[in-house]
C-alpha cells in the first residue's frame, strides 16, 4: 500500500473510531488550528481520505486531536511496545507541532477557545500504564543524566532569550527537542525516570512557548504552551502544570480576550493552591489580578494583588530550583507596578516601577528595557515630561539588538506617543533613536 493511502485510510479509521463525521471532523481542525470551525469542509476531509489531496499542513492538528501517528522512519519493536495509548499520543503530537515548526515555519492565529479546552484534558496516566507494561528487570536506556542534560540545556537557552529576546534562538530549542529529546521520549525508562524526563521536557516545551511568543507567533506559543501542560500533566507537577496554564493566560491578556485571561488565571491559582512555594503563589495571584484589572474587577484585581504581595514578601532570598524561582521581588514590583496604573493609582505605579527598575532586569537587557519603556508611559502620563523623556533614553540605550515583540511593541508605542510632543526639546533627537532601534 503506497504511504498516501496508508495515511488517508488512519484518517478515516480514527475519525469512524470516534464516530464522526466528515463534517465534525473538519470543525475540530479548524478549532484546534485557531481560525474557527468553518475553515475546512467535509469535502476536505473527504478528498484526503480518498487520496486526492494530502493533508500536509494540517498533520499536526490530525495527530493532535485524532492520536494519530505521523508517517516517520521505521522503529524498533521495543519502541512500539514503549509507547501505547495517551503517551503515544501527547509525545507523537508534540514532535509533529516542532518538526512543522522547524520545516514550515507557519504563522498560527491564537484563539480563546483552544486555550479553554486545555482545561478539559484528562489527567493522564501514561507513564504508569508504559512501566507497568515493561519486563521485570529490564535495563532502562534512559536515566536521570539524560534528564539533567535537557534541564541544563533548558537553562542555557533560557537565560540566553532572557537576555536578548526569544526570536534570536528558539531553532536551537526546537531542534534539540525534535533531534534529541525525541531520541529519550522514545525510549524505555523506569516510572519514577519517566516522570523526571517529562517534567524537565515540559519546561523546555514550555521555553520554546515562550520564545515564539516574544517572536510575536502567539498561535504557535499557544500550541507548545498546551503540550507543555499535557506533559506537567502526565509527570504530575503542579507548578509546570500551573506555569503552562498562565502562559496561556498572559497570551489572552496580551490579545485581549479578557474572559479567556481570567477563567485561565484562575485554573492556574487552583493548580497551585497546594503548593508551598512563594515566589510560585506570588506568579499565578499576580497573573489573576491582571486579568482582573484588565475585565475591570477591581475588587478581584485588589486582593489577588495582596495575596500576591504576601507571597512575595515572605519569599526566601535564594531563589531555589523550583521553576517558578525566578519570579523575583522586582519582577512583581514591576507587574503590580502595570496593575496599578491599569486601576488608575499613577503615583503608586511609578513607585512600583522605580523600584522593580533599581533591582530588577540589571543583567538582562531585555527585561531592563521593558521596564524601561512602562516607567516612562507611567511618567508622561503624570505629566513628567522631562523624566519619562529621560527614561525613553535609557530604553534606546540597551534596546537595539533584542528581537522581542514585547520590545519592539514598545518602541512603536513610544514613537506614537513622541509625534504628540512635537517642539519639546530633545523630542526629535529621541524619535530618531527609537526609529533606528533594530527589535524585530
Amino acid at each position: 500500500m503506497s504511504a498516501e493511502r496508508t495515511i488517508a485510510e488512519r484518517i478515516r479509521r480514527a475519525r469512524e473510531a470516534r464516530k464522526w463525521s466528515q463534517a465534525r471532523l473538519a470543525r475540530e481542525l479548524g478549532l484546534v488550528e485557531g481560525r474557527g470551525p468553518d475553515v475546512l469542509t467535509r469535502q476536505d476531509v473527504s478528498r484526503w481520505e480518498r487520496g486526492g489531496r494530502q493533508p500536509e499542513y494540517w498533520m499536526p492538528w490530525l495527530v493532535e486531536i485524532l492520536r494519530l501517528e505521523e508517517p516517520a522512519p521505521p522503529v524498533r519493536a521495543t519502541d512500539l511496545d514503549a509507547h501505547d495509548g495517551d503517551f503515544a499520543g501527547s509525545v507523537e503530537s508534540l514532535l509533529a507541532l516542532g518538526r512543522m515548526d522547524v520545516e514550515r515555519r507557519e504563522f498560527l492565529q491564537a484563539s480563546s477557545a483552544y486555550a479553554l479546552s486545555v482545561l478539559a484534558l484528562p489527567e493522564l496516566d501514561a507513564l504508569t500504564r508504559k512501566t507497568a507494561s515493561a519486563e521485570t528487570g529490564a535495563t532502562a536506556t534512559v536515566g536521570l543524566g539524560e534528564v539533567e542534560a535537557v534541564r541544563r540545556m533548558t537553562k542555557v537557552l533560557g537565560d540566553a532569550a532572557a537576555e536578548i529576546g526569544g526570536g534570536h534562538a528558539r531553532h536551537l530549542v526546537v531542534r534539540y527537542l525534535t533531534e534529541d529529546v525525541s531520541r529519550w521520549l522514545s525510549g524505555t525508562f523506569s516510572q519514577a525516570t519517566g516522570r523526571e524526563l517529562f517534567a524537565a521536557t515540559a519546561q523546555l516545551v514550555h521555553l520554546a512557548g515562550w520564545m515564539a511568543g516574544d517572536e510575536g507567533n502567539h498561535g504557535l506559543a499557544q500550541k507548545y504552551y498546551a503540550h507543555s501542560y499535557r506533559l506537567a500533566n502526565e509527570a504530575g507537577d503542579a507548578e509546570l502544570s500551573a506555569t503552562a496554564l498562565r502562559g496561556m493566560a498572559v497570551q489572552a491578556i496580551d490579545l485581549g480576550h479578557r474572559a479567556a485571561a481570567v477563567r485561565l488565571s484562575e485554573r492556574c491559582v487552583h493548580h497551585a493552591r497546594n503548593l508551598d512555594n512563594p515566589r510560585a503563589i506570588a506568579y499565578y495571584q499576580t497573573t489573576l489580578a491582571t486579568a482582573a484589572a484588565l475585565d475591570s474587577d477591581r475588587r478581584t484585581a485588589t486582593a489577588s494583588l495582596a495575596a500576591a504581595q504576601t507571597a512575595i514578601e515572605r519569599s526566601p532570598a535564594q531563589a531555589g530550583e523550583s521553576w517558578a524561582a525566578h519570579y523575583s521581588p522586582g519582577r512583581w514590583a514591576h507587574e503590580a507596578g502595570m496593575i496599578l496604573a491599569r486601576l488608575g493609582d499613577l503615583e503608586a505605579a511609578e513607585e512600583h516601577l522605580g523600584h522593580a527598575l533599581g533591582i530588577h532586569g540589571l543583567d538582562r537587557r531585555r527585561s531592563r528595557a521593558i521596564v524601561l519603556a512602562d516607567l516612562g508611559e507611567v511618567r508622561l502620563k503624570r505629566g513628567d515630561v522631562a523624566a519619562a523623556l529621560s527614561t525613553w533614553n535609557e530604553f534606546a540605550d540597551c534596546a537595539d539588538g533584542i528581537r522581542s515583540v514585547k520590545v519592539a511593541d514598545a518602541a512603536q508605542e513610544m514613537r506614537a506617543r513622541l509625534d504628540r510632543l512635537q517642539g519639546i526639546d530633545g523630542v526629535e533627537a529621541l524619535q530618531n533613536r527609537v526609529a533606528a532601534l533594530r527589535t524585530t
